[in-house]
Parts: C-alpha cells; structure tokens; sequence
C-alpha cells in the first residue's frame, strides 16, 4: 500500500491544483456557500479519519446541551438508506450509520440526524417540530455548501496536517493552506503531560493565523468495560484470555494503552468502519470474550444479543489542556450567535 503511494506520488500535484482551485472559487465567492443566522459549529479535519472527531462532538454535547437544544448532523457514512433521516426509537445502525447511532444512543435529548447534503439536512432540521438551536456538523470541513459560523478543525499528534501531502501520496483531503478556515485546531490523542516546548514547537509548525487558537487533547480511555447489560473492570481482563476487535482508522493508542495495563491478547484488526460478514460473525462468536470500541460495538452487538460470548467495548472521552479557552470560544460563539 505505501509503495503504491509513492508510486502515484506524480498525481498528487494535480489532485492538490483541483482541490485548491475549488477551495478558491468558493473564497471568491464563485460557488456559492450558504450561511446561517444561528449557531453552526462544524468538526473536521483535512486528512483522511483518525483524529477523534466521535468524542469532539460528543464534548461539544456535553458542553453545550444543559442550554441549547443540540442536533447533530452527519453524513451517515456506510448506511444503506439515503436521503434525510432523523434518529429514532427504530432506527437501525444500518439506517445512519455506526458514529451518528452512537450519539443518538448515548444522548437521548439531542437531535440525531444524517444528510450526505448538509445545506438540504440543516433545511430540515429547521422544520422539525422542535427546531434545534445550535446544529453540530460531524466530518463537514471539506463541505464547503455549508459555510458555518465555527470550524474546529482536528490533526492527530503523531501525523500533524503541516508535515502531510494530499492523496493519494498523502493523507490530506485538501491542501495545507485549508487549515486557514479553522477558528480552533485541536492537536488530537497528545501523549499525557506533554510540555510546554513541545507545544511550542508545534504551533510553529502549524503556522497558525492571528484569528486561530491552537489546544492539545489526549484521549482518556475508562477502567470501566460496559455491555448491553452490564458493566465491569478493565482488570477483570487481567490473565484472562480475552479477543481485541477493531474496525476504526487508527487501533495503536487502544492496543499501546491495553498493553500497559498488563493486558494480553489477541487482536482482530478490520479497516475503519467495516462491515462485519456472516462468516466473520461467526468467527467472533467463537471467541472466549470480546473488547472492542464504543463505535464497534454499536454494528456488532445486535448480532451478540443472544450470543454466549461476552461483547463489551471501553469508553473513550477527550480531555483538553486549554480547557478554559476552549470552553470559552465555543459558548461565545453561541451566545453571540
């Protein structure tokens, strides 16, 4: 895979001139984006998955939705129906897909909604019964339609966006200079206690505008496994023969952070969101036990219902350094808004 990335490295200048030739029309105002006389918060980045944009939204709910009434709108990546759909007590991880099903089964009071077009998805959420105030776009930076009020914009410490190339030799979705839009870059999964020099050292790297505020997160993993009906110590895992099964786009943190504990074990690595076979299924029921993500557990666990192997997953949360100034942008923004 990485010699066939070099080897299509004489594309990259094209792939880069078309993707920044569309970004400048719509600077110009030659394409038309449309903007919003309320709050619309939008998560993203310019690589390709695996910087956490799942836990940034689920913080955003957690900061926001004492207040306002939150809808999330996503694309439903890998559903099998099209179109609008709000989330409901029928809804299907296939209906929405895996990231959007766990919003909506983790906070009952916020909107959940999915609409490979956001400026058609954002019209309907605003002709709903109960009209959201505040409207959280999951994955949408590149969606250039939707100019929203605030971009924060993610990049993973271990593959920061300034020292990246565009596909397909690279990882970014569009060239370096689209960080420019974000109001907020979060330097995501940060090893702990990371140092002031360090930060330093990656602000300049990045190149920040005056109008940006740079912060650092890590991901902060539970000692709490959960199940559909229980919930137990990670340490119960301890000398116990146990599978790890992932389908996200980068499983090493889990793996390195598992292995610290003291953890053996076996692991079953899939592509981001994979859709688990019938024979695959089967394969995974014959395991002794079962940990996988939160995002995993939300396509497998209809099929362990009545499985004898126990299906449990950890929980993640994102934990911010700058954690007053980050707080701080994001509810003047709304108020304001």
């Amino acid at each position: 895979m990485k010699l066939l990335r070099y080897i299509l490295f004489p594309v990259v200048p094209f792939y880069y001139l078309v993707t920044w030739l569309r970004n400048k029309c719509y600077d110009l105002g030659v394409f038309k984006s449309t903007s919003y006389n309320f709050p619309v918060i939008c998560v993203g980045n310019l690589s390709v998955g695996g910087t956490g944009k799942t836990p940034m939204i689920e913080y955003l709910i957690r900061l926001l939705s004492s207040e306002y009434k939150l809808a999330t709108l996503s694309r439903g990546y890998k559903r099998k129906t099209d179109g609008f759909i709000v989330a409901d007590t029928h809804t299907t991880v296939a209906d929405i897909g895996d990231e959007p099903f766990q919003f909506y089964n983790k906070f009952k009071d916020v909107i959940v909604s999915v609409d490979a077009n956001r400026v058609e998805g954002i019209a309907h959420l605003r002709e709903l019964a109960t009209v959201p105030e505040v409207v959280l776009l999951d994955d949408a930076f590149q969606h250039r339609k939707v100019k929203a009020g605030f971009y924060i914009m993610l990049t993973a410490y271990d593959k920061l966006y300034a020292t990246d190339f565009v596909l397909p030799t690279g990882d970014l979705r569009e060239p370096r200079s689209g960080a420019k839009r974000a109001n907020i870059i979060v330097v995501t999964k940060c090893p702990t206690g990371i140092s002031v020099d360090e930060k330093n050292r990656i602000k300049a790297l990045l190149q920040v505008a005056s109008h940006q505020t740079v912060v650092f997160s890590e991901i902060m993993y539970a000692n709490t496994m959960v199940s559909l009906k229980s919930e137990e110590p990670l340490a119960h895992l301890k000398d116990k023969p146990f599978t790890l099964v992932t389908g996200i786009a980068n499983a090493q943190p889990l793996v390195d952070y598992l292995k610290a504990k003291g953890l053996e074990f076996q692991h079953m690595n899939f592509k981001d969101h994979h859709d688990f076979t019938e024979k695959e299924i089967c394969t995974l029921k014959a395991q002794a036990f079962i940990l996988t993500t939160e995002k995993d557990f939300m396509r497998l666990s209809a099929d362990f219902k009545s499985s004898k192997t126990p299906l449990f997953y950890l929980p993640i949360e994102v934990q911010i350094d700058e954690l007053e100034v980050f707080n701080t942008l994001v509810k003047t923004f709304v108020s304001k808004n």
